[in-house]
């Protein structure tokens, strides 16, 4: 399966072919839906057919392997047969709040000295949390830190390196709950230009001045080293 998303993560709808329906899941020959990941939701959209009807998507999710993702239809959804052709598009303004707040929570991780324990993307708020025994900033002083790289526009961009390069450079890794996917030859890293440079596999801006307006909602105790930051878009 062809995954549009990697390469293009603006690309809000394309045509495809139905390869497979099993256990009331889809495939497609390729696809614009990213599956639910690193924290990041799958998306949410819809399957057009040529004849006028449209199924739903309730969410994406990984399939078998890194190149599968099996499309959850709505409950009571009409569904296709292998080979027809539909237009799969995607519930583009929650995608793209999930790429503000994704491209956001690396920029935070960057202002950050501390391994990663866990994190969640959502369209409104995201989190993160560190393995941090001590806080030694503010929301305020976070926020400044947020906005000013937010201001400064700076490139982001995805490249691969083998799982070997990988190996030879340990310090990329910064989550310990989540491990980038290896044994697949190559793996995806994120490079937002000056700031940081970690392997990610989900959906991206072109630049942190997308992000927009963010603050620091909440800095939480949850334990004895583990410190969770709340963010959310100003409104």
């Amino acid at each position: 399966m062809k995954m549009l998303f990697r390469d293009n993560a603006y690309v809000k709808s394309c045509e495809a072919v139905v390869t497979s329906v099993e256990d009331d899941v889809i495939r497609l020959d390729q696809t614009v839906f990213y599956p639910t990941g690193g924290g990041q939701p799958g998306d949410s959209g819809a399957l057009r057919l040529a004849d006028g009807r449209e199924i739903r998507i309730a969410e994406a999710r990984k399939g078998r392997d890194l190149d599968d993702v099996i499309h959850i239809p709505a409950a009571g959804s009409d569904l296709p047969a292998p080979g027809d052709k539909v237009t799969a598009e995607i519930d583009w303004d929650r995608r793209y709040n999930h790429m503000r707040m994704h491209t956001c929570l690396h920029v935070l991780c960057s202002l950050i000295e501390a391994e990663v324990t866990g994190g969640q993307v959502g369209a409104e708020k995201s989190r993160l949390d560190f393995n941090l025994p001590e806080v030694t900033f503010t929301k305020d002083e976070l926020t400044e830190k947020l906005t000013a790289i937010v201001a400064g526009d700076h490139p982001v961009r995805t490249r691969w390196i083998s799982d070997e390069e990988l190996a030879a450079t340990p310090d990329l890794v910064r989550t310990m709950s989540v491990a980038p996917p290896v044994g697949y030859g190559k793996v995806r890293l994120l490079d937002i230009a000056g700031v940081d440079l970690q392997p990610c596999g989900g959906t991206h801006l072109k630049s942190t001045g997308e992000i927009g307006a963010v603050y620091v909602a909440k800095i939480e105790n949850k334990g004895r080293q583990n410190r969770r930051v709340t963010i959310r878009f100003q409104k």
